[in-house]
């Protein structure tokens, strides 16, 4: 039976709450308690990365829990709704810090983020586990997989459109007054979002799902290759855009300057935003119906390496200042985002099919508690490198709310521009070159174990 439109629209409406979630903490994180709280930004991204650590060993548990789960209400949705209200609870408190000391602030920060990794993980690994849970084809998986991609893509890009502007309003002078009432709305909007996505999207059926051991688990994934190829690729391009967010609202507000900064910011990341989401439901569908899921993988980094390299030119060649020629690369860089955004989606649900046929288990929970934790562990990857990057060039945040802006040396500002384009090209470098010599599921790949699965499961029965 296929999905129903209201379900996959409550399947859409849920991806748009959880990533607005992730989008703020992943985007504003560093910033808000480097910049406006004052800690050290390689002390904020040491802790990112101690959290993404933890969740190396929360996520695969949280996995397996998944897979044994068995309830009226389903394997997924109970993991859903619980983990959603106590996500939300921590993400205001993420950004209702109180005032405390140095010490106290760096321990009050800790804690904090580390529970909302926890809780994160246990809403956001049910969730993309139920698509390949509830399809049985790569047709199908692709039509849900774009849905849900392209509903996330307008989450992360309402809050990249209107946070900044929000705390403005909100908070006036103070951004930290600012922050405190958008964690607010957004913990909000992220419940009823996750409410009506667990009412509407019915479970078809409690599928057998084999459970394992996290060491018998850990095992399995590392004979799948492909996955494994995938995981990293996940890592790698959510690293690079990661990059670019948590540089460029320093960018705009240090470098390209001005008192309006707070409204460029906005409208340049209005038009990314909106970009990601074109991507995703419009110049996806048109270029797969002439190229096949590979090659128009490869042909989004090689336009995205290309965009980055535009923006390295307008920097260095002082026009960083002109906002219309920042647009050219600001809607390159999203658009080929949102694209593969959409297809590592897919080929990680392709990779469960491929799994099966090689290891006569089918994993749904245990590979896609993999893209819970690579998602995050490339946010913490890089807002630590932000963090380090920060630090070396010198650059120095404001603390107070007086709404002047500090400024910096010609060196720290062209070392921002360096550190915002440089090491996101080398990163998308690196997975074209991962993914160019050793992914292996092409379209016709895919049909073929599909077609394999098919003869076995009559043969079997």
């Amino acid at each position: 039976m296929e999905l129903t439109f209201k379900q996959k629209a409550a399947f859409g409406i849920g991806a748009v709450g959880k990533d607005m979630v992730y989008a703020l903490s992943a985007s504003y994180a560093m910033y808000f308690y480097q910049d406006v709280l004052g800690l050290s930004a390689t002390f904020v991204g040491l802790i990112l990365m101690i959290a993404r650590i933890f969740d190396a060993v929360n996520d695969p548990f949280m996995g397996v829990l998944v897979a044994k789960t068995r309830t009226r209400w389903g394997r997924f949705r109970p993991w859903l709704f619980t983990g959603t209200v106590l996500n939300a609870v921590v993400l205001y408190a993420l950004f209702a810090a109180p005032n405390l000391e140095e010490a106290g602030l760096m321990v009050y920060f800790s804690i904090v983020y580390i529970l909302w990794g926890v809780t994160y993980t246990m809403m956001d690994i049910p969730y993309w586990s139920m698509i390949p849970a509830v399809t049985k084809t790569s047709s199908d998986r692709e039509n849900l997989s774009v849905v849900g991609r392209t509903c996330a893509g307008v989450g992360s890009a309402l809050i990249a459109m209107l946070t900044m502007l929000l705390v403005g309003i909100l908070g006036g002078d103070s951004e930290r007054t600012g922050f405190r009432w958008v964690a607010l709305i957004v913990a909000v909007l992220f419940v009823i979002s996750e409410v009506l996505c667990c009412v509407f999207f019915k479970e078809k059926s409690q599928t057998k799902m084999e459970t394992a051991g996290v060491k018998d688990m850990f095992s399995a994934l590392f004979r799948n290759d492909q996955a494994m190829i995938i995981v990293l690729s996940i890592v790698l391009i959510n690293s690079a855009l990661y990059l670019t967010s948590n540089f460029v609202i320093y960018f705009f507000k240090y470098d390209f300057g001005g008192t309006n900064w707070k409204g460029d910011y906005t409208l340049f990341s209005t038009v990314g935003g909106a970009a990601q989401i074109i991507g995703m439901m419009v110049l996806y569908p048109l270029l797969r119906k002439k190229l096949s899921n590979t090659r128009v993988f490869a042909l989004s980094l090689m336009m995205a390496l290309g965009a980055y390299a535009l923006l390295l030119c307008i920097c260095l060649f002082g026009f960083s200042n002109v906002l219309p020629l920042l647009f050219i690369p600001d809607v390159l860089v999203f658009a080929c985002n949102g694209m593969l955004s959409v297809l590592t989606t897919l080929f990680l649900s392709n990779t469960v099919d491929y799994g099966q046929l090689k290891t006569g288990r089918r994993e749904e929970s245990v590979i896609f508690s993999m893209q819970t934790f690579v998602v995050k562990a490339a946010s913490g990857v890089a807002v630590f490198l932000t963090g380090i990057g920060l630090d070396i060039i010198g650059l120095q945040g404001n603390t107070d709310d007086t709404g002047v802006i500090a400024e910096q040396s010609a060196e720290t500002l062209v070392g921002l521009r360096l550190m915002m384009t440089v090491l996101p090209m080398l990163v998308l470098v690196a997975v074209l070159v991962l993914f160019g010599k050793k992914f292996k599921l092409t379209d016709q790949r895919v049909k073929e174990i599909e077609q394999e699965l098919r003869e076995k499961e009559k043969s079997n029965g």
